[in-house]
């Protein structure tokens, strides 16, 4: 295992406790390792209104970094906060997601800013509105709202009517777009050829660091590029099975018992040399 470089780490139960804490000493492992000349990286599903306190909470505004958001359709960079890289989804393609959601009675979901737009509410969309603390409006013309361009769309729904919607997505859209599920009971679409891997491979070549040298954290299929892709890729204990699958190796640790910070001190500072 090389020296680790560039620590990729996902938010929502990797990093953040159940409460959406970080613990205090999760923090003092990330600031260890950013001493020792580790570049981190969070990578979130989150828009970066979502994730910005937690960016703060870690020192990250004060500093030159990156941020990965939107599940890599956005890269910010942490100082002035510009946007140095992001994609949206082909019209043709939103739109046809939409209108297959809409008739499987899914009802579907876009971020602007602090606005999470929904074309109806359930009990899914309002957990996510308390998760990312974001806004929520009803569209009445959400079909014309989604033609106008989005960075990725959200159908929440049960999680177990999401996976036939999922295969009807795969089978109309192909290689259209992107499909995952961030959690059990969201299914997103994104661009095609676009993911939490792909941004973290442009996010290591912006910071001159190579796959080798990478060390990626998550939890769920919405991390699966980046633990492929990096040269380390550690799954939580409590994450998705086909997660631990296909990781590297998988963390001792809950993401409510300091799993990162574990991880951090066994694989990052002890291996570059820094101790604990």
């Amino acid at each position: 295992m090389s020296a680790v470089r560039l620590l990729a780490v996902d938010l929502d139960d990797t990093l953040l406790r159940s409460d959406l804490t970080i613990s205090y000493r999760t923090k003092n492992a990330i600031k260890k390792a950013e001493d020792a000349g580790v570049k981190v990286v969070l990578a979130t599903g989150r828009v970066p209104v979502a994730m910005d306190s937690f960016a703060r909470t870690l020192g990250m505004h004060r500093r030159l970094g990156y941020v990965i958001c939107n599940n890599g359709t956005i890269i910010q960079e942490t100082l002035a906060g510009n946007i140095v890289y992001e994609v949206r989804i082909a019209s043709k393609s939103a739109l046809a997601a939409f209108d297959l959601a809409d008739a499987e009675d899914f009802p579907v979901q876009i971020y602007e800013g602090d606005v999470m737009y929904v074309s109806r509410s359930n009990e899914y969309t309002e957990y996510d509105k308390k998760l990312t603390g974001l806004r929520q409006v009803v569209v009445e013309n959400f079909r014309a709202m989604v033609g106008g361009g989005c960075h990725k769309l959200l159908i929440p729904g049960d999680p177990k009517l999401l996976p036939p919607l999922e295969k009807l997505l795969h089978a109309y859209l192909g290689e259209g777009v992107t499909l995952f599920t961030s959690k059990p009971y969201f299914l997103e679409v994104l661009p095609a050829r676009t993911d939490k891997g792909t941004a973290l491979a442009k996010t290591a070549d912006l910071l001159g660091v190579a796959r080798e040298e990478v060390l990626a954290i998550g939890d769920s299929m919405n991390d699966e590029a980046m633990i492929r892709w990096a040269g380390v890729g550690v799954a939580m204990v409590n994450g998705d099975e086909r997660i631990k699958a296909i990781a590297d190796f998988v963390s001792e640790r809950t993401n409510d018992d300091d799993g990162v910070a574990d991880v951090i001190e066994k694989y990052v500072l002890a291996k570059n040399g820094a101790g604990k």
